[in-house]
């Protein structure tokens, strides 16, 4: 895989009316246009590895409740999975994350791609509200 596959990829979501901008050889920032949600790509290999903001909280609200609550088989995320990032200043970031494997950048990679995209910006909105209660 190449900065040619990576081209390719910010064409496909660029026809597809989404806002992409190359943040490095391997990286793409993804905006959905109409709700302005943004989302991060990186390209390692033949992996394409999304990621996106829930929120940022401080630390000791990331609870033993929050936990199960991110882990729940039964909370509605099934395409996406929760990563807990310390950052300084005692906050942690909630990311949601998932990923696809390419294989030759045709029709089936393209779907792949555009599903990934799609299930993790429905999925970030009911893990916002799924949490929300519990971070405030």
């Amino acid at each position: 895989m190449s900065q040619n596959v990576l081209s390719q990829i910010h064409e496909l979501l660029a026809s597809r009316r989404y806002s992409v901008v190359e943040t490095s050889d391997t990286g793409l920032r993804i905006q959905e246009v109409d709700s302005g949600l943004a989302l991060q790509a990186e390209l390692q290999g033949e992996i394409l590895f999304f990621s996106l903001v829930c929120a940022t909280v401080p630390s000791d609200r990331i609870t033993p409740k929050v936990m199960r609550t991110m882990l729940d088989v039964k909370n509605d995320i099934s395409t996406s999975h929760f990563q807990l990032t310390d950052i300084p200043g005692g906050q942690t970031v909630i990311t949601l994350n998932n990923f696809c494997k390419l294989q030759d950048m045709g029709p089936d990679d393209e779907d792949d791609i555009l599903s990934c995209v799609s299930f993790i910006l429905t999925d970030v909105l009911r893990a916002r509200d799924l949490l929300a209660a519990d971070l405030q």
